[in-house]
Formats: structure tokens, C-alpha cells, sequence
């Protein structure tokens, strides 16, 4: 009788390198990055997040300011000290990318302490197929965000890229037939190269009249490939969403002692 041989191991994920962009200042919620969730600072619990993800060869914070990162770097995690005129989280991603070697940069929000670790993986799985130069991830969106203009959503084409992202809900569903709408997930994966290029290129009405950064990479014929998240994302903006999280996270701890301390985990 032969043998039952063991299932090949999963393919090896591109080396990537996370970059969690971190500010400071906040409008909503001041000075959020810092703000406690379970005893650390919210920048801290993403970062450790991204890294427990499995996804990535280094996780980067990449900040404006000397308290994120001495919070960040107390915390045993890597940090960098970046322009604090940078517009965008992108543009802070790019200043890591031209002063790290690597090939691979994933954006991962600073504001997510509950980012999708399998989403992630997917992600820079995605990036095995060298026709990529960019991709982002997407999740179904919830009827009850149709008309939330922050539920940013997103159209593809047959490929799996990007056709257009918008506030506005698209397509329109004059027919509830097929109609299944995409929520965009504010993950971005980029090569090296593409990541400085889109960086070099002129802002465009699109994205000024929308407000999404990426839609200067449509413009200009930077095709963003499509992943499917394996959940929502969970952002923290305001007080309320960090109160949100911090239950969640309370509860997950609570969940872990008790199962440490049962009879069937000593």
C-alpha cells in the first residue's frame, strides 16, 4: 500500500516590505497613533499586526514625528523618521521605498490595529504574477454603505483590475440582477518602481473632484490588480471607533487567558 504523502507546502510569498505611514496630527481624533489600546499605542498594535501577518521581511513605521517613533521603537519595532511635509501616506511610503532595498512596499494604514493578516498574505501573493505592478484590496460592500461616501467603492474589469473607484455607488444598480458592489479596502501593494513613478505624476481632476489618490494611477494607465479581502476593514477616525476596537481587543485578551488557564491548555 503506498503511502499518504503530505500536501505540498504553500508557495513562498514574495519578499515584501510592510510600511505603516504614521502622523501625529489628527483632526478627529488627536494625536490617534498615540492613543492607548490595551496598553500600547494604537501605531504599535498595527504594527505588530502587519508582522504577525506572516506577510512581510521587515514592517517599517514611517512617521513625522519623534514621539511616534520612540513609541514605536520602545515597543522593540522598527521606525523611520520621514519628511513631515509629505501629503500622503503614499508619498511617506515612497521616502522608505528610495532609502530601503526591496523590491515590494506594501501601505498599510496606521489607523488599523485590526488590519485582515489574510488579506495581507493575499495581497503580496498577488505580486507573483510579474504583470503586477499594484494592487489593492476589496471586500463586498454592505448595503447599508451604498450611500456612505467614506465606503469608497470599486468596479473591475476581466482581468481582476481596476476599472474606477468612486464615493459615489457604481455601478448603478438600475437593475438589482448581478448587482454585486465592491467596498475598496485602502491596502496598497506596489513594486518599487511603480510606487516612484506614480509618485512622480502630476495630481489629476479625477482624484481632486473624488478625493482617492489612487485614481491618478488610473489616469495614467497604472493598472491596479484586485484582491478580495477575507474581511472588513476596521479603521479607527473617531473616539467612538477607538472605544469600538478597544472592547474588541479586551475581549479577544479575555478570550486568550481564559483559554490558557483552562484544564485542556495545562
Amino acid at each position: 500500500m503506498n503511502a499518504i504523502s503530505a500536501p505540498p507546502p504553500p508557495p513562498a510569498l514574495p519578499a515584501a516590505i510592510g510600511v505603516v505611514p504614521a502622523r501625529l496630527a489628527s483632526t478627529r481624533l488627536p494625536e490617534k497613533m498615540l492613543a492607548d489600546l490595551g496598553g500600547k499605542p494604537l501605531v504599535v498594535r498595527t504594527a505588530e499586526s502587519a508582522l504577525a501577518s506572516g506577510a512581510f521581511v521587515r514592517v517599517i513605521v514611517a512617521t513625522d514625528h519623534e514621539r511616534i517613533a520612540a513609541a514605536v521603537q520602545a515597543a522593540g519595532l522598527e521606525a523611520m523618521l520621514t519628511d513631515p511635509s509629505h501629503p500622503s501616506g503614499t508619498a511617506r511610503v515612497g521616502e522608505v521605498a528610495r532609502r530601503t532595498a526591496g523590491e515590494l512596499f506594501v501601505n498599510i494604514q496606521g489607523d488599523e490595529p485590526l488590519v485582515d493578516g489574510e488579506g495581507l498574505r493575499r495581497l503580496v501573493a498577488a505580486f507573483a504574477d510579474p504583470a503586477v505592478g499594484m494592487a489593492t484590496l476589496w471586500f463586498p460592500l454592505r448595503p447599508e454603505d451604498e450611500a456612505n461616501p467614506n465606503a469608497v467603492k470599486v468596479v473591475a474589469d476581466a482581468a481582476g483590475n481596476a476599472l474606477y473607484f468612486s464615493r459615489s455607488l457604481i455601478p448603478y444598480p438600475r437593475s438589482r440582477e448581478g448587482f454585486r458592489p465592491r467596498k475598496h479596502v485602502g491596502v496598497y501593494g506596489y513594486r518599487r518602481a511603480t510606487l516612484l513613478r506614480l509618485l512622480d505624476l502630476p495630481a489629476t481632476d479625477l482624484e481632486r473632484i473624488e478625493s482617492l489618490e489612487q485614481l491618478r494611477a488610473l489616469y495614467h494607465g497604472i493598472p491596479i490588480r484586485l484582491v478580495e479581502a477575507s474581511r472588513d476593514s476596521v479603521g479607527v477616525d473617531t473616539p467612538a471607533d477607538l472605544e469600538r476596537v478597544r472592547l474588541f481587543l479586551q475581549r479577544s485578551l479575555s478570550s486568550c487567558r481564559d483559554t490558557s488557564s483552562s484544564p485542556a491548555a495545562s
